[in-house]
């Protein structure tokens, strides 16, 4: 029983799919929060050393976007 457990977004079925779309649209909605924040800081003439959290938390939303849209296209071209 235990050792045969498998999570739900593990697999090609169709809740696996869905739980990448949603990941997806959550982090693309990260990207307004990071776009946000990097407008805001520029307003309000923030020390130049912030302007590397901007540009990391960027990098950092980019690349789970990336990652979370490779998993998605691998979950459909797996399915029979």
């Amino acid at each position: 029983m235990f050792t045969s457990f498998q999570p739900v977004h593990y697999g090609n079925s169709l809740m696996s799919i869905g739980i990448s779309v949603l990941v997806i649209v959550v982090a693309a909605l990260n990207l307004f929060l990071d776009f946000d924040q990097i407008e805001k800081g520029a307003e309000k003439q923030l020390p130049k050393y912030m302007e590397w959290f901007g540009a990391m938390g960027l990098m950092i939303t980019l690349v789970w976007l990336y990652v979370a849209f490779l998993r998605l296209l691998s979950t459909i071209s797996s399915r029979d």
